[in-house]
């Protein structure tokens, strides 16, 4: 990894792929023939993408329930574990309806309501997500949503990854489709003749599924643009150097474009890392996809001071962040931008993205400047609610006129003036 000694801000944003017009063209014809041919359009891109021809759309309960029986016993009491670490913490966020009552009878309040249709897109190809499905579907339950639909791509036996549908069947999602790229958010968004369509979509993909996510934003909503993983630890003298190299290469084995950057005043500690990180790459499985990553978008940056360091982290508003220092919850509250922040060396990143409760579904290329991670709130709408009295009106409506009038809007004015004419 290359070490560069710094003084000031830098950038961890990079260029997010809008895509080529090419593959523009191409998302608009496929959004366009599954609104028009519906699954049967389905079926045929899953052919030619996938390399399978589908009978039916639909996962069985047989399919579930026989990937659910294959599953190490073991391995589902983790799952198990985990999905009730995630519920847990989801529960806190949970928002209630309120209301208040002034003196004059007026009610105020705010009525939270559920979505009623989510759909969760689980990309496939090289790996399988399972945690993916515990992250999106558990904080929509949580939220009260009735109906989770799950969409991925079938792989070329015409099934779907069986840590995925095991996932599902033990959270109790049924409804789950072999459908992949951006036929499935066409099919998620406008529906076919088997898939019904949802109010909001969700989860991360290739170019072709974010373009278009971005394509049938309004017609739904979605989420977000997920970007390529990037994580940054911040250290001092006290942090161990095979630790921190482990967990840089624990994020760029996501993808070539993943980001690792280790922010650190000790000289001593980036030379030791930087060794750490060779040496582990020796072994690693993703060797060609964590090594490409960490030479385009990896690096080591060497500050004068530990506050200095803190500055340069706010700047790269990551979405994964490990403070390893002498005492690091002494930097939390000057720690301002990060979609998820970890604390300690037994906090490493994986505890999050797999088993302690937090989202692992966080904003990237930055946004943590701005937005915040996967929570309930995604999940569910709220609608003022106004109760107005005859008395407050009385009191309030020549200043309601008033002020429609100052922008010109008369009839505004006349619908509140009719009333205090009546005096009922």
């Amino acid at each position: 990894m290359k070490i560069e000694r710094i003084r000031g801000g830098v950038s961890l944003r990079r260029t997010i792929e809008s895509g080529t017009e090419e593959q523009r063209r191409a998302v608009l014809d496929i959004i366009a023939a599954v609104r028009a041919r519906g699954d049967e359009a389905l079926k045929e891109y899953t052919e030619r993408f996938d390399g399978v021809r589908l009978d039916s759309l639909k996962v069985t309960e047989a399919e579930l329930e026989r990937a659910h029986a294959a599953m190490d016993a073991e391995m589902l009491q983790i799952i198990r574990e985990a999905a009730a670490n995630i519920r847990a913490y989801h529960e806190r966020q949970k928002r209630s309806s309120w209301w208040m009552t002034n003196e004059d009878g007026t009610i105020l309040g705010q009525k939270v309501t559920p979505l009623d249709a989510v759909g969760l897109y689980v990309p496939g190809g090289t790996a399988a997500y399972p945690s993916s499905v515990l992250m999106n579907v558990i904080p929509a339950q949580v939220a009260g949503v009735k109906r989770i639909v799950i969409t991925s791509p079938p792989n070329q036996d015409g099934a779907l990854p069986a840590g995925v549908l095991a996932a599902a069947y033990e959270l109790g999602v049924t409804e789950i489709y072999k459908v992949g790229g951006a036929q499935a958010i066409a099919a998620l968004a406008y529906g076919t003749e088997t898939i019904r369509p949802v109010d909001k979509i969700f989860g991360p993909g290739n170019i072709y599924v974010a373009l278009a996510k971005r394509e049938v934003f309004g017609h739904v909503a979605i989420d977000m643009i997920a970007g390529p993983s990037e994580i940054v630890v911040l250290a001092d003298e006290t942090a161990h150097a095979d630790e921190i190299a482990a967990d840089l290469l624990s994020q760029a084995e996501h993808d070539v474009r993943a980001s690792a950057i280790l922010v650190t005043p000790s000289m001593k500690l980036a030379l030791a890392v930087a060794s750490e990180v060779e040496r582990q790459l020796e072994t690693l499985p993703r060797r060609g996809i964590a090594q490409a990553a960490l030479e385009h978008y990896g690096a080591i940056y060497v500050t004068e001071t530990l506050e200095e360091a803190v500055d340069v982290v706010n700047e790269l508003a990551p979405e994964h962040l490990e403070v390893m220092t002498a005492e690091p919850l002494a930097l939390l509250g000057k720690l301002r931008h990060a979609g998820a922040m970890f604390f300690g060396r037994f906090s490493s990143e994986p505890v999050g993205d797999y088993f302690a409760g937090p989202n692992h579904v966080l904003p990237t290329n930055g946004t943590a400047r701005f937005s915040s991670g996967l929570s309930v709130d995604e999940f569910v709408k709220k609608s003022s609610v106004i109760v107005y009295s005859d008395a407050a009106l009385a009191q309030h409506g020549g200043k309601i006129a008033a002020f429609a009038r100052l922008e010109g809007l008369e009839a505004h004015a006349r619908a509140v003036e009719m009333r205090l004419e009546k005096g009922e």
